[in-house]
């Protein structure tokens, strides 16, 4: 047990990084589902669902549990409102990957061959940002018991920049898969919308992540 865990009874940080790491790998569990699309295999589709959803739900557990055993008032510059705050946002990468999952399986979506690469693109970027939030918050723990010191808070500075690059990476992808989708409008008829809405909810992987790494950066600045 940490000293930190010693003055302040069950610390979160540990677990605040364990349900980013499962919400993560839920997320991460989208590059397959899209591969499955672009083979337009039925089965891998389900099978990836129900291993999202399982993801899922672990991560759900996870959140419970952290709520239920948050201290009222945390150490240092720690809050308990910036704590949920960042946890709500891991929490929205996992119920996002969900959502996708839950779209393509129950519409039975086959990726087109021109979207194909636009989505892998996409989908292979917000990953990066997710990984990128999972190793800013894997930094918290130093964080406090360096005591907010400069180099550590120069670090994390670095790191939460390196995962605004990639994000707005993602929002340029975006646009190129949107782009895509509009060419075949004619083709696709009413279902554009189902798949616009999708580019949306897997470019949203990436702002949620984002958003991580800017709450963190508040609580740092406070």
């Amino acid at each position: 047990m940490s000293w930190i865990d010693k003055l302040v009874g069950r610390s979160p940080i540990k677990p605040m990084q364990e349900h980013m790491r499962a919400a993560v790998a839920c997320a991460s569990e989208v590059v397959p589902l899209i591969e499955a699309m672009a083979n337009g295999d039925d089965a891998a589709i389900s099978a990836q669902r129900a291993e999202i959803d399982r993801l899922e739900h672990k991560a759900d557990e996870l959140k419970h549990d952290i709520r239920r055993h948050m201290p009222r008032r945390l150490m240092l510059a720690l809050e308990r409102r910036d704590m949920l705050d960042i946890l709500d946002c891991q929490d929205s990468i996992a119920d996002t990957a969900q959502d996708i999952a839950e779209l393509i399986d129950q519409r039975g979506m086959h990726l087109p061959p021109n979207l194909a690469e636009p989505f892998r693109a996409l989908t292979a970027k917000v990953i990066a940002a997710c990984e990128q939030g999972q190793r800013v918050i894997g930094e918290l723990d130093e964080l406090v018991e360096t005591g907010f010191g400069d180099r550590e808070v120069a670090r994390i500075e670095e790191m939460i920049g390196e995962l605004g690059r990639i994000e707005s990476e993602t929002d340029v992808l975006s646009d190129v898969a949107a782009r895509a989708l509009f060419a075949l409008e004619d083709e696709l008829g009413v279902a554009t919308l189902y798949w616009h809405q999708l580019i949306l909810w897997i470019a949203d992987l990436a702002d949620y992540a984002e958003r991580v790494g800017n709450r963190l950066r508040l609580l740092i600045a406070n």
